[in-house]
């Protein structure tokens, strides 16, 4: 079986109760899978688990074999980067800058980067087309272009492992699209793994080959495609009747939201 990350009986309760329960899964090296379900369903937290970020309270998280507890910060910077949802600088710096900080495990404390850090920062800049604004500082581009910088950076690690949280939030579709064809290319001409947590469907189904469904801190579905995005698992999951077709130019699941569930959800008395 071909090494990767793996969830064995994993449980995770916060203080709050809420948690994680019974949790097996297996993602193996070179797969793209989305992590989808309804905002509190415990799709960060499984990501915060892959990253050693947090803890199981049972059960154990492992990435090739190494089990992701027993290792260091630095062990794990190495093998596995993380794209969060968004990136707050305390200080003015230029996307080249932001991007070296992706090499920080690598880099000595008492030397500047070297050539290999150099030219990891320069591949990042290249292969997510961000040369033309290297120089510019990165609290005065766009969002499509920062979500950029923040996957370079990420990148700039040379991980065998990228995982994403929510990496089109807040971000309109054409630049959704970018970010998704970009993340793919990674995949398939590079063989990096990736897992990101999403929220459309759609967009899942387009971009990644398989589907985690995550409800209540359990997985509901685990599949292609065609295999989970299906009326009634989206009831199950997401509690919202739908329709679902084939697309019309790639031929995968398509899922429309029905008319008749505007209806679940009537206008405010002060909406416009």
């Amino acid at each position: 079986m071909r090494p990767g990350i793996r969830f064995d009986a994993v449980h995770f309760t916060y203080p709050s109760g809420f948690g994680l329960a019974r949790i097996d899964l297996f993602i193996g090296q070179g797969e793209r899978v989305a992590i989808l379900g309804p905002n509190g369903s415990g799709k960060t937290t499984l990501l915060k688990l892959m990253l050693g970020l947090l803890h199981p309270s049972e059960g154990k998280v492992s990435f090739e074999g190494n089990v992701v507890g027993g290792m260091s910060r630095a062990e794990l910077a190495r093998v596995i980067a993380m794209v969060p949802q968004e990136l707050l600088l305390p200080y003015a710096l230029t996307v080249r800058e932001v991007v070296l900080l992706g090499r920080t495990p690598y880099l000595h404390r008492y030397r500047g980067p070297t050539c290999e850090d150099l030219e990891a920062v320069e591949a990042a800049i290249t292969a997510t087309d961000l040369l033309p604004a290297s120089s510019r500082p990165f609290n005065e581009l766009s969002g499509g272009e920062r979500q950029r910088v923040i996957l370079a950076m990420a990148l700039a690690q040379k991980p065998r492992l990228l995982l994403l949280d929510e990496p089109t939030r807040s971000l309109d579709l054409s630049h959704q699209l970018r970010i998704l064809s970009l993340i793919r290319d990674l995949n398939v001409k590079h063989g990096l793994t990736v897992i990101s947590s999403m929220h459309d469907l759609n967009l899942s189904s387009l971009y990644f080959d398989r589907l985690v469904f995550l409800s209540l801190g359990r997985i509901v579905a685990d599949g292609p495609p065609d295999e989970v995005i299906r009326p009634d698992l989206i009831q199950e999951v997401f509690g919202v009747p739908v329709f679902v077709e084939r697309h019309p130019g790639r031929g995968i699941p398509w899922a429309t939201i029905l008319p008749d569930t505007l209806d679940l959800f009537p206008a405010r008395e002060d909406a416009p």
